[in-house]
């Protein structure tokens, strides 16, 4: 990739105590390839969106539909091989990082973006403590020593509400309860105070108390430091309370945005509808869950048109030939709906049906 001279003040970011405000990032036509022996999988194909100072954008989809493959490639972790970024922008704070070179990267990379891994266990590392690993973020990027980085990591495990931080400190990751070990992640992302953090499904395997928690320990952390959250999940339940909005995501694009309440009580797109249907419901007790037919599609083999239409109930000639574009959403007499877009060539059937 073409380097280009962008020095680490370049790119602001605000400390405690100072503002921070604006668009942080802008995620523009992204597009990514995994390169294998069966052929291209095409993870990501064209995807848009953006997040503001403050803001919780929720990225939704069934397993395979490129939410974290985005979410890897903005923070600069793919490994490529054999992914590949054939086109696209990643604009952080107005520069694009994909122009940028490794080390550039990694400046911003846990000082300016963070991200919080959805296997805490797997993440962290069994054979160094835990005040160790929270620790080495000031090793490194602010040249703490020792004695100072373990009392950072003190404070910071009291930020996240580790009981008895201080005598816990030196114990290992497996030491902890899963739902103790995502606060040991979520601080470590917010050891250097970044301006963004991206959330890869921070509670699976955790049980729903335990996944309240911890939603509830972000919002309130996100709050305080006025960052902006990406939050990537499959779980519509778990982001109702603290997403501000929501883009949908089906093999590799965007298919629905929308402010998240309006989301949840007028669907534009059949894939939202069966994600929201398939939730469930305490007024439906004892009668079978409904559940989207058919599988994902292969990503070596997308279907021609819209990808959701071998699955889709509403699926016509139009839909297996030609891929619908992401357009603006409107009430039935033109009101163009704010955040609002819908990939679908019957979102009006679908929203005002």
């Amino acid at each position: 990739m073409t380097s280009i001279d962008i020095k680490e003040d370049s790119i602001p970011a605000p400390r405690s105590g100072e503002e921070k405000s604006g668009r942080l990032l802008d995620v523009k036509d992204l597009h990514v390839e995994f390169h294998t022996r069966d052929g291209v999988v095409k993870a990501v194909n064209g995807v848009n969106y953006s997040v503001d100072a403050g803001e919780t954008l929720a990225v939704l989809g069934e397993s395979g539909s490129g939410k974290s493959v985005t979410a890897q490639a903005i923070m600069g972790i793919l490994d490529m091989p054999p992914g590949k970024i054939p086109q696209g922008e990643i604009l952080f704070r107005g520069q694009d990082m994909l122009k940028m070179s490794g080390e550039e990267r990694r400046k911003i990379r846990g000082r300016k973006i963070a991200m919080i891994f959805q296997d805490a266990l797997s993440s962290l590392n069994p054979v160094l403590s835990v005040g160790y690993q929270l620790g080495e973020m000031f090793r490194v990027h602010e040249g703490l020593s020792r004695k100072e980085a373990k009392a950072k990591a003190v404070e910071l495990m009291d930020k996240v509400k580790i009981p008895a931080a201080k005598e816990r400190v030196n114990d290992y990751p497996h030491q902890f309860s899963g739902g103790m070990r995502q606060r040991i992640m979520i601080a470590m992302a917010l050891a250097l105070e970044p301006d963004l953090i991206i959330a890869d499904e921070p509670t699976t395997a955790l049980d729903v108390t335990v996944q309240a928690q911890v939603m509830d320990l972000l919002a309130e952390l996100q709050r305080e430091y006025n960052m902006g959250l990406i939050l990537i999940t499959h779980d519509l339940g778990v982001v109702a309370d603290v997403a501000d909005k929501i883009a949908v995501m089906y093999a590799g694009r965007i298919v629905e945005t929308a402010p998240v309440h309006e989301l949840y009580k007028r669907p534009a797109h059949p894939y939202t509808r069966g994600l929201l249907d398939s939730i469930p419901r305490l007024d439906q007790k004892g009668q079978e869950l409904y559940a989207i037919k058919g599988l994902p599609p292969n990503l070596l083999k997308i279907p021609s048109g819209c990808a959701f239409n071998p699955r889709c109930p509403k699926a016509q000639d139009v839909c297996r030939t030609e891929i619908p574009a992401l357009v603006s959403v409107t009430e039935q007499d033109g009101t163009e709906l704010p955040g609002r877009g819908s990939a679908c060539h019957f979102w009006k059937e679908t929203i005002h049906g």
